[in-house]
């Protein structure tokens, strides 16, 4: 038996297609791995569904690789710049003075260095206000070439949120600085980034010329209140335009986590599914041709309402009224299966099995029907089976990934239908966010491709009819 297993694998190492097949399922077991080691499945999935440790990415970012291809160099990550912590070019202080009686106040001063060609993609800000009393704040960003820009002037008593880009207000007050400086009015609909990065002359004025200023910019904040206890730290992030290797969503989800924690659970929903069924059927398919009789009919009428239901439909309608976890829904998609169209396959060869002499030969020992059926007629039909466990595999992932892409898939879970599905929402196609889908999508079709590759050369060489071709 050993020596028949070292040379069918020794012929499976001569096919291509094996060879390609096991490496494409290798990189996939790597990466599971790399993704269970590295982040545990509890942290991945409250890390996955949390708004705030995702605030500091930008949205919807390409992957950084496209800066190797494009024409100017677009701005990556996120530069953040907080005061309440001790970096360099971030400076505070805070001061009493007289207020109205004692007050106190606060300057923070905050510098940094861009060196791209294209604006941010957006700009926020927050605000962690300390004060019994309304305080006075007053934002100036100053540009290299020495420009001014009043951004923000509030009064303001707690915590708060700011979000340059849709500052309509702000826009209004700046494009009417550059009618009183310029005399002319841009001729599009200019955005926070543009205004505090751009340089301010004619180049402004059309979309197509306005470039961003390279080299250090500073920003002032002032605040003051009558609160002589109070206490100001902003948090300023200028979100990029590109990040990581895959980019992100947009909820700022880095896309790489969905596709690291998408291979595990594709992985293990496909095999564990694929090995399941294929296993019960051919199960149920040697009781049936060891029994015969009654119970051999009984299963063939199961078997055969089973294959009249459409599976897919009556897995949706199940999934609308009883949301499941993923592995609930494995559990359904087996018993679903489990009498599936393999039955009739898997009964037909049993049926040669059972007229074979070693049969005969324990039944004569006195063994009984489960032994019969579990250690003689199993293991002989099993080598041919293989192939089917392993081409089944792909079937079950695009199945998880399809009830996921229709909503009735688990919604906790970090899973590449998933990904695919929250894109469709949100629209990457309509906005040309290919990113969102591309990656997921071609993880579906090589995992595919690698099972297949690996079906078809298990099936030609454990076959006897093909193996003679």
């Amino acid at each position: 038996m050993a020596t028949r297993l070292k040379e069918s694998i020794k012929i499976l190492f001569r096919y291509k297609s094996f060879i390609i097949g096991l490496f494409i399922i290798m990189f996939f077991v790597i990466l599971s791995i790399y993704a269970i080691v590295t982040i545990p499945y509890d942290k991945a999935i409250r890390m996955w569904n949390s708004i705030e440790y995702w605030e500091d990415y930008p949205k919807l970012a390409l992957p950084a690789w496209v800066n190797s291809f494009s024409s100017k160099k677009l701005p990556e990550g996120t530069i953040i710049l907080d005061s309440r912590k001790t970096e360099l070019g971030i400076t505070k202080s805070v001061q009493r003075i007289e207020f109205g009686g004692v007050g106190t106040l606060i300057n923070i001063n905050m510098r940094f260095t861009y060196e791209y060609e294209d604006f941010p993609s957006e700009i926020a800000l927050w605000f962690y206000v300390n004060t019994t009393e309304p305080m006075l704040i007053t934002i100036t960003w100053i540009k290299p070439d020495g420009t001014e820009v009043l951004v923000y002037r509030e009064v303001l008593s707690s915590y708060q949120y700011y979000r340059l880009t849709g500052d309509l207000e702000f826009i209004s007050r700046f494009e009417t600085r550059l009618i009183n400086k310029l005399g002319k009015k841009p001729n599009y609909q200019i955005s926070g980034e543009i205004a505090l990065f751009a340089k301010e002359d004619e180049t402004i004025l059309d979309k197509e010329t306005a470039s961003p200023i390279k080299g250090k910019y500073e920003i002032k904040i002032k605040a003051r209140t009558g609160d002589p206890k109070a206490n100001l730290d902003v948090k300023i992030n200028i979100y990029g335009k590109v990040y990581g290797l895959l980019g992100t969503d947009d909820r700022r989800r880095d896309l790489l986590i969905g596709i690291l924690w998408g291979a595990p659970l594709a992985l293990s929903f496909g095999v564990l599914a694929s090995v399941a069924t294929v296993l019960l059927q051919m199960i149920i398919a040697a009781i049936a041709a060891w029994y015969g009789s009654w119970v051999d009919h009984l299963i063939s009428r199961i078997n055969e309402v089973v294959m009249i239901i459409p599976f897919l439909p009556l897995l949706i309608m199940i999934s609308y009224f009883y949301r499941f976890s993923i592995w609930t829904l494995l559990i359904v998609v087996v018993a679903l299966s489990m009498f599936g169209p393999g039955v009739k396959t898997y009964r037909a060869m049993f049926l040669q099995v059972r007229e074979m002499p070693y049969i005969e030969a324990a039944q004569a020992y006195g063994a009984s029907n489960a032994r019969i059926i579990l250690r003689y007629m199993v293991p002989k039909v099993l080598p041919t089976i293989v192939p089917n466990i392993v081409l089944s595999v792909p079937s079950f992932v695009f199945l998880e990934a399809a009830l996921a892409i229709l909503g009735v898939g688990d919604p906790q879970a970090i899973t590449w239908g998933k990904i695919l599905d929250e894109a469709y929402t949100g629209g990457a196609l309509y906005w040309g966010r290919y990113h969102w889908i591309l990656a997921p999508s071609l993880c579906l079709v090589l995992i595919s491709v690698g099972f297949a590759l690996m079906g078809f050369t298990l099936d030609r060489v454990f076959n006897p009819r093909l193996r003679e071709m």
